[in-house]
């Protein structure tokens, strides 16, 4: 055994530098020849073994020991902050401009938004860390400036130019000419977007929607159907020149009524006030005189670092946006911030608007649907005639998307007209935009309401009415009621389609040839097409007649593909087309034939694309309108789990639920798995499994004395809980 321990401890040391892993005095060669008396008296093996390197002290330099906090959570914080006392003023944002967590997450963002791929927290590299922290103190010093082209604090991941490498020529062009924002610019908006964004969600309106997460156009049509059926005049109006631009101490006045952190309001101010460099003006008839591009190009190949474009697909629906959609707002050097700002200055008129429908509100309870309390049913059902008069309600309702807005108006047009003259005095004194009648047409509803490419009408229904007289006679009649209809806009759809060149003529449409897709194989094609026509059908989800226009879009498309394809492949007409291709262009197209395989053989080898046919071809295959109930007071998904967290975390909450559940002698699922563990100590028996004839002996065991109180309080049914849980 000795022997053993010998050679192993001689191959330990041999293998390791004796000045290195041992004292000076003890060398490997004495420990050896020294006399063995013991085991004990030998070194332990694990003794002699390498020590681990020294970790070396965290670097003071090192911005990533600034990184302490998930960013997720602290904006989640923001969010909570904001909703839990919405009327607080926001004094003291600096506090978060300087969490580097938060810049670190914008330019995740706009990473994002540059490569079109994710970059992980992780796969920051510290050279990029180092340069977010000298923009966050240029930021906080106020040495940063919006729009610079030379002085950047960090370059774009796309961006390889070197400016000292630059000549001349180059240098003018690019402080002269106009050039995207800067990508510095981009992060620095969205840590403002970050922090200003829950501040005011918290605050606006339930009355205004777009630009605003959670709120779309979808949310605007169910809104108008369930809350507008009762008016009958409407007042439509149009601020979108508002987001052209304003002047910047109309925008800061509005700011600062909730925010007065002094270096956020600079930073937004310089950002509004500082020049945009626009380039030279085109001139018109140089460029008259260039020529023209050719109609048909061919295949241009992209650069490397050069992003993909939208697929044409989108490119189409983005076409489809509708008069209230078109404008998005930019401001001066704001970028992403400038929607929010639209938002914040226009809240002071959806504020005036709830002001007016609270003195408009006249109840009478001899009206069908607003008696003065709450709402008499779904407003969409039926409303029967007469639906005016001095004996009905007066009420009056608001909703505005954007730039556009629209006001019901439930009474006589005498009120609408006084409503449009205070609503023209309001603009001009707070926006300083001249409106007038024309700007703001009353209408009624029989004669159409176009908004958001719907239109909003009434349509006159003869419900059948039964009723129980006296004597237990059911009694039938025929009454006459109105019922508001939202339809998509047909002549909208086929103003949209010749825009964009997919067909000509107004009476009889003809569709025209989609050469934008010469180049692309029909499997392409025809998948292109498909994403275009479900997104129509997602866009008119809500629409009565949604069946009729997504066919209509689906017979355009299918003739433009059919001309494209007869002209590709040397066909005569369209009719030829639908002969080879079949109905829906299915089937594939060939130049010439008996040159290659059947195409289900190629298409078993795995040689060709399989061609999908067009969809919604026939009306039965498109899906019906949907009609479900869209909830009073609705609010996005976000802020119904904001509110509902800030409920359970109020202790408030907890004592209701406790004084709900004693009042109405229930026990919460604690206390009742604290009695069940309490009574199985006291009785301090291991009960067998239990049969059924063992049901009331087991009961007795497990409730013991506290049987009484326990029926008191749980009821008869939760006793038999307890057996069931004493069984399992």
């Amino acid at each position: 055994m000795h022997r053993h321990l010998l050679l192993h401890l001689r191959r330990r040391l041999l293998s390791s530098s004796a000045a290195a892993f041992s004292p000076p005095t003890q060398s490997p060669h004495l420990l050896l020849h020294r006399p063995i008396t013991s085991l004990s008296s030998l070194p332990h093996p694990h003794s002699l073994s390498p020590r681990p390197p020294r970790r070396l002290p965290p670097d003071p330099d090192d911005p990533s020991t600034l990184l302490r906090e998930d960013p997720i959570s602290l904006c989640a914080s923001l969010w909570i902050d904001s909703f839990r006392d919405p009327s607080a003023t926001a004094s003291s944002l600096s506090p978060h401009l300087r969490r580097l967590e938060l810049w670190v997450l914008a330019y995740q963002k706009v990473y994002a938004d540059e490569t079109g791929s994710y970059l992980p927290k992780s796969s920051v590299s510290r050279p990029v860390l180092e340069s977010l922290l000298a923009l966050r103190n240029a930021v906080l010093d106020g040495r940063f400036r919006w729009g610079a082209r030379l002085d950047l604090f960090i370059r774009s991941p796309r961006d390889k130019t070197d400016p000292s490498s630059l000549s001349k020529r180059k240098l003018r062009a690019l402080l002269t000419s106009a050039q995207p924002p800067p990508f510095q610019d981009r992060i620095v908006q969205e840590v403002l977007l970050m922090i200003l964004e829950p501040i005011y969600e918290g605050r606006f309106s339930q009355k205004s929607f777009a630009f605003r997460p959670g709120r779309t156009a979808h949310a605007v049509i169910r809104t108008i159907r369930r809350s507008f059926a009762g008016y009958l005049w409407y007042i439509k109006g149009d601020l979108s020149t508002i987001l052209d631009g304003v002047k910047p101490a109309l925008i800061i006045n509005a700011l600062i009524r909730d925010v007065r952190d002094k270096k956020v309001v600079d930073l937004i101010k310089s950002a509004l006030t500082t020049p945009m460099i626009t380039g030279r003006p085109i001139d018109e008839e140089a460029a008259k005189k260039k020529k023209k591009k050719r109609k048909y190009q061919k295949k241009r190949v992209l650069a490397e670092d050069e992003p993909k474009p939208d697929p044409y697909w989108l490119q189409t629906f983005f076409g489809f946006a509708p008069e209230e959609a078109e404008k998005l707002p930019d401001w001066g050097h704001c970028g992403v911030l400038s929607p929010l700002l639209a938002n914040v200055y226009l809240d002071e008129l959806d504020k005036w608007t709830e002001e007016k429908i609270k003195e408009f509100y006249r109840p009478s309870k001899s009206d069908v649907i607003w008696t003065g309390g709450e709402e008499q049913g779904n407003t969409s059902w039926p409303e029967f005639v007469p639906t005016s008069g001095p004996d009905k309600t007066r009420k009056m309702d608001y909703i505005r998307y954007g730039g556009h807005f629209l006001i019901g108006v439930r009474g006589p047009r005498a009120d609408a007209a006084v409503l449009r003259k205070q609503l023209i005095e309001f603009c001009d004194q707070r926006y300083q935009l001249k409106l007038d009648n024309e700007s703001l047409p009353i209408e009624h509803i029989t004669k159409g309401i176009m908004f958001l490419d719907h239109v909003l009408c009434r349509r006159v229904v003869y419900p059948t009415l039964r009723y129980t007289a006296t004597g237990g006679k059911i009694i039938s009649e025929k009454g006459v009621g109105t019922l508001l209809s939202v339809t998509a806009s047909l002549k909208q759809c086929i103003k949209q389609f010749r825009k964009l060149e997919f067909l000509k003529g107004d009476r009889d449409p003809d569709p025209q040839p989609c050469f934008r897709m010469f180049h692309a194989t029909q499997a392409h094609t025809n998948a292109q097409m498909n994403k275009l026509l479900q997104t129509m059908v997602e866009w008119y989800r809500y629409a009565d007649n949604r069946k009729k226009v997504v066919n209509f879009c689906s017979y355009i498309i299918r003739g433009s593909l059919a001309k494209l394809y007869a002209a590709k492949y040397k066909l005569r007409s369209r009719a030829k087309v639908y002969k080879i291709a079949s109905r829906n262009l299915s089937r594939p197209l060939k130049d010439k034939k008996g040159q290659s395989p059947e195409y289900h053989n190629l298409l078993r080898m795995g040689l060709v694309d399989s061609v999908d046919g067009l969809q919604y071809t026939r009306m039965s295959l498109v899906p019906e309108t949907d009609y479900t109930p869209f909830p009073s007071g609705w609010r996005p998904d976000h802020e119904k789990v904001l509110l509902e967290y800030i409920r359970l975390e109020d202790p408030r909450t907890l004592g209701e639920q406790r004084n709900c559940l004693r009042e109405q002698g229930l026990v919460t699922p604690q206390d009742y798995v604290s009695t069940l563990v309490w009574n199985y100590k006291k009785s301090a028996l291991v009960s067998p499994p239990l049969e059924e004839n063992d049901a009331q002996r087991a009961k007795e065991e497990l409730l013991g004395s506290s049987r009484d109180e326990i029926k008191d309080r749980i009821g008869e049914g939760e006793e038999n809980g307890v057996l069931q849980a004493a069984q399992m």
